[in-house]
């Protein structure tokens, strides 16, 4: 017999969704950014080892300087990028969503089991309530990372309005290595989020959308015990 066991609320699943295009637009600006001007790069006693876009990208693929462009754009969707982070953190705070998704003393051992167990290195998974401890880790961070960005942004925007976040950044030339850096932590966090996502299988990715699981009976007890024990820690 199938039940139907709620996972998501409607809150989280629009916070979700929402920030999915919001960062993709922010991240495609950034580069239209960047392109005008790439001065990053890997070198080793004075020599280019790696550069993250060589000159033979720009000329195969026609990329031209779009600056005006980018900065329209990345400081358009920043206030709606920033507002939507803004109300998921006040919503997980303020609904107790935040015991799902904070990490615990265990989450770091447990992560590195988590892992084993995605290459098939281990055969079984440790326990988990509504989301494993590599997922808390996870989307923890992606949340100190969006406001890393923030202010970073916020300091290579008005450097000199807001010379105290500069300060606080390390400099103007730091501010932008690190907004660069994190740029490229979240594309790393998409990859293995996706890849995640895929393993889970189409019933947990269907329920991001519905909001609710399909499970037979022994499942559904199992996930609702679960998330009773957590919600009550």
């Amino acid at each position: 017999m199938k039940h139907i066991v709620n996972k998501h609320p409607l809150a989280i699943r629009w916070f979700h969704w929402l920030n999915f295009p919001l960062l993709a637009i922010m991240i495609w600006s950034g580069l239209l950014i960047y392109w005008a001007y790439d001065p990053y790069a890997i070198k080793l006693f004075g020599h280019t080892v790696f550069k993250f876009f060589p000159e033979w990208f720009y000329q195969k693929y026609h990329i031209k300087r779009r600056l005006a462009e980018g900065m329209a754009f990345h400081f358009v969707f920043m206030w709606l990028f920033a507002v939507n982070g803004l109300l998921y953190v006040l919503y997980t705070l303020f609904s107790g969503e935040w015991r799902y998704l904070l990490p615990k003393k265990s989450s770091w051992r447990e992560a590195w089991l988590v892992l084993l167990h995605d290459l098939h290195l281990r055969k079984t998974a440790p326990p988990q309530n509504k989301y494993n401890a590599a997922q808390r880790i996870a989307y923890s961070a992606v949340i100190v990372m969006g406001l890393g960005s923030l202010l970073t942004g916020l300091a290579i925007y008005k450097p000199v309005q807001l010379y105290w976040l500069v300060f606080v950044c390390g400099g103007y030339k730091t501010a932008r290595v690190i907004h660069f850096a994190l740029t490229i932590g979240y594309c790393l966090f998409f990859v293995i989020h996706i890849i995640q996502v895929i393993l889970a299988g189409w019933q947990n990715f269907i329920s991001m959308i519905r909001g609710f699981e399909v499970a037979d009976t022994d499942t559904a007890k199992i996930i609702v015990k679960r998330t009773d024990d957590e919600r009550t820690t």
